[in-house]
């Protein structure tokens, strides 16, 4: 990634660790936490927290918890995605997922264990306010919930060996992946107290940048290379997953992404030169070739 990122990655790596080294969670647990939260993940969502914090020169040590949950809940979805029940993946970035290197059992369990420690780190920092912390807790659980990412993973099951229409298409990738992106960007603003106009404008480009990273995963899925994306090649067409290379061809898909990435950044010009750096990880995600 840019180098631009590397000092937010290198912040929430280091964050994740102390967070995670606690002595009361059983070793093997805390173990298998760990390595399903250090897989080779990019960070772009803790990034976007700290980016949109940075965009109205915040305070980044307010947004250090916070965006700590957030790669905890997302390195919790993709241990649970990787299940035999689920997509049934024996890797992950390269690696051995989380059931495969320990087993179902114990990847259930730190997935579960990854999700109440996120919760539990917003609620307990005290450096942004009672208030904050509620609203954050609120945007993020709705984000990740029965009417987000969970709806879209199940919405994503249900549509195996199935035609679904585009709007069926959009909705599922905008739960599954774009709900949790969009609650990244809108939780850096939340803490750095911006008005509603400017909120709007995040979740505007929180939403299309969601959606434009799923649309790029789609067209690695048929064009990528296995060896760089650390996962086998065509595995949503061999498992006969609804997505838009499949539903409406690689062409389509191409066009939809360049829309996607084009209505982020128009998303930003409100902010004007301060968004640079949200444009910049918006031209990372869709050019990304893992």
């Amino acid at each position: 990634m840019n180098e631009i990122f590397q000092p937010y990655r290198d912040r929430v790596d280091e964050n994740l660790k102390r967070f995670l080294n606690l002595k009361e969670i059983p070793a093997p647990l805390r173990e298998a936490m760990i390595y399903g939260v250090f897989n080779g993940g990019k960070r772009i969502r803790p990034l976007l927290v700290y980016m949109a914090l940075d965009a109205f020169d915040g305070n980044i040590a307010h947004a250090d918890a916070t965006a700590s949950a957030i790669e905890m809940i997302h390195a919790y979805s993709l241990i649970h995605d990787d299940l035999p029940a689920m997509d049934d993946d024996d890797l992950r970035r390269g690696n051995p997922t989380v059931h495969i290197k320990y087993d179902e059992a114990t990847a259930i369990l730190a997935g579960d264990a990854l999700q109440a420690r996120a919760i539990e780190l917003i609620a307990d920092d005290e450096s942004i306010s009672a208030e904050t912390r509620i609203a954050l807790i609120k945007l993020i659980t709705h984000a990740i919930g029965p009417a987000g990412m969970v709806a879209g993973q199940s919405i994503d099951l249900a549509a195996e060996n199935k035609t679904i229409s585009e709007s069926e298409l959009v909705n599922m990738h905008r739960r599954k992946t774009g709900d949790l992106i969009s609650a990244s960007v809108m939780s850096g603003a939340l803490i750095a107290g911006v008005d509603d106009e400017m909120t709007q404008c995040f979740s505007r480009f929180g939403y299309a940048l969601g959606l434009a990273f799923q649309v790029r995963d789609d067209i690695l899925d048929e064009t990528g290379d296995t060896n760089v994306m650390g996962k086998a090649k065509g595995s949503d067409q061999s498992n006969n997953k609804a997505t838009f290379t499949s539903s409406h061809g690689l062409d389509y898909a191409t066009a939809q992404l360049d829309s996607l990435r084009q209505q982020a950044i128009d998303a930003l010009s409100p902010l004007g030169s301060n968004a640079q750096p949200l444009i910049m990880l918006a031209n990372f995600v869709a050019t990304r070739d893992h």
